[in-house]
């Protein structure tokens, strides 16, 4: 019985320093090893903010106009060179810009001018997929005023009324004539539209931000 004592005690031992060897060999916590990673990760980015006031260049890849746009209609543009702050490349050329048209009046038969307006609200540098929200100037496009060719058109049928009045019953017919070709003139600019304002797909533009835009970029 004493040996089978021994043999007993013998094999505890045997199993405990086993267990002693297997935990000294025992490769470190897979916790740590996942955190590593992670913190080279983090390192491996860093903030840059573009200060307010500087200029984007865009290029756009939507037409927008004030006879055919429509407001909040979504409108795309790309940056044609790369934004850079102290050397740094912040945002890269090809990043993709978006914004919506904020107004668009077409013009009026009597008064009221052609009015297109376009505001950029958002940005994705090329090559990754985080948006970034931004706070740019407004771009708009207004017609030119037209009464130096409203007072050509209406001037031209009055000479022409004037021509054939005199043509036909000397100085008394060339006063009707004139009145009649006053008023044909006027009834013509009256039925017509003003011109119309757009910009047209490729057109650059420098856009202004108006508030620091904070981005990330590779370190």
């Amino acid at each position: 019985m004493r040996f089978l004592s021994i043999g007993v005690v013998a094999a505890l031992v045997a199993v405990a320093a086993c267990n002693r060897a297997d935990t000294a060999a025992a490769p470190p916590s897979p916790v740590g090893a996942a955190a590593a990673p992670s913190a080279a990760a983090a390192a491996s980015w860093k903030q840059i903010t573009i200060p307010a006031g500087t200029q984007l260049p865009i290029v756009l890849e939507t037409t927008v106009a004030s006879n055919t746009s429509r407001v909040e209609e979504p409108v795309q543009a790309r940056l044609s060179r790369a934004v850079l702050v102290h050397g740094v490349t912040a945002l890269p050329e090809g990043s993709r810009v978006s914004g919506v048209v904020i107004d668009a009046k077409e013009s009026g038969r009597v008064k009221g001018r052609a009015h297109v307006a376009i505001r950029f609200d958002s940005v994705v540098p090329r090559g990754e997929d985080e948006r970034y929200t931004m706070h740019a100037a407004a771009i708009g496009r207004t017609a030119e005023a037209s009464k130096k060719k409203d007072a050509l058109e209406i001037g031209a049928p009055a000479a022409g009324g004037a021509l054939i009045g005199a043509l036909v019953g000397g100085k008394k017919g060339a006063l009707i004539g004139t009145g009649v070709g006053g008023g044909a003139g006027t009834a013509y600019v009256l039925s017509t539209r003003g011109r119309d304002v757009g910009l047209a797909k490729g057109a650059p533009i420098m856009l202004k931000l108006v508030e620091p835009l904070t981005v990330r970029v590779r370190s």
